[in-house]
């Protein structure tokens, strides 16, 4: 009779430290719809941005970054939706950078990732102008909530902190990079 080590527990356990946390899959698919229904509530702001969409029905995306993906499908009426498990992607994007601290840094300072594009170019030229257009109107959906006056006021002291926190790590970023090519002579 065969018996189990009491390490078989260590089997494999230095892949899943590197992989990291692994969430639970209800999880994941109720976060990707959530991702889903925002993506849509900010292309509905947008009348152009779903007339373009609308040229892609039917077409798959799917977007990667490290280990996680989320495949999305242009639905007929210009919206996204999560594509079927067995969809075949007309389109691959990944994220190339690996650092959650790089990537945070460089939306602060309003860069875009590094994106390793495969597939459909017309597919690829519309996500493109998505990114390049299309904008949250967090201030409007606000003024639903709490009314024009305290909407726009609240737009403005969040502006004011988005743009100290930019110029905070712009500075931090500098001096880094400064530290880092004195290291470099």
């Amino acid at each position: 009779m065969a018996t189990q080590s009491p390490f078989s527990f260590l089997n494999g356990l230095a892949e899943r430290v590197r992989q990291g946390p692994q969430a639970p899959a209800w999880l994941v698919h109720e976060l990707q719809h959530r991702v889903v229904l925002f993506l849509n509530h900010v292309l509905m702001q947008e009348r152009e941005a779903m007339d373009r969409l609308v040229r892609q029905r039917g077409r798959v995306a799917l977007v990667q970054w490290r280990i996680y993906t989320m495949a999305l499908q242009v639905t007929p009426a210009g919206l996204l939706d999560l594509a079927p498990q067995d969809a075949v992607p007309d389109l691959r994007l990944e994220i190339t950078e690996t650092s959650p601290l790089t990537l945070a840094r460089g939306a602060l300072r309003g860069d875009k990732p590094t994106i390793r594009i495969e597939g459909d170019v017309q597919l690829a030229g519309e996500i493109n102008w998505l990114v390049d257009h299309v904008r949250w109107d967090v201030e409007e959906d606000l003024a639903r909530l709490v009314g024009d006056a305290p909407a726009r006021a609240i737009a403005s002291v969040a502006g004011r902190a988005a743009d100290a926190l930019r110029r905070f790590v712009g500075a931090r970023a500098g001096s880094q990079d400064d530290a880092s090519s004195h290291m470099r002579l």
